[in-house]
């Protein structure tokens, strides 16, 4: 059986830091500096929280947000 879980990601730009914002997994909760390093800790982390011997497809959703300002001409 496969299931799949979604994991919303967010930038804390205050702590400088990729979080799990908001996932369908008990208890998967974390933070990286980069979401390259975020995603290499989630297989680890979801094998060590789901009881079950399924494979799971994960599929993740980052949210970033810039502001930038433009000077006029």
């Amino acid at each position: 059986m496969i299931r799949h879980a979604v994991i919303r990601c967010a930038w804390d730009a205050d702590a400088n830091v990729w979080f799990v914002q908001d996932t369908d997994i008990a208890g998967l909760v974390t933070e990286a500096p980069t979401l390259e390093a975020l995603r290499a800790k989630l297989p680890g982390m979801v094998r060590d929280l789901v009881d079950d011997e399924i494979e799971i497809e994960l599929d993740l959703i980052a949210y970033a947000h810039d502001r930038v300002r433009v000077e006029a001409a």
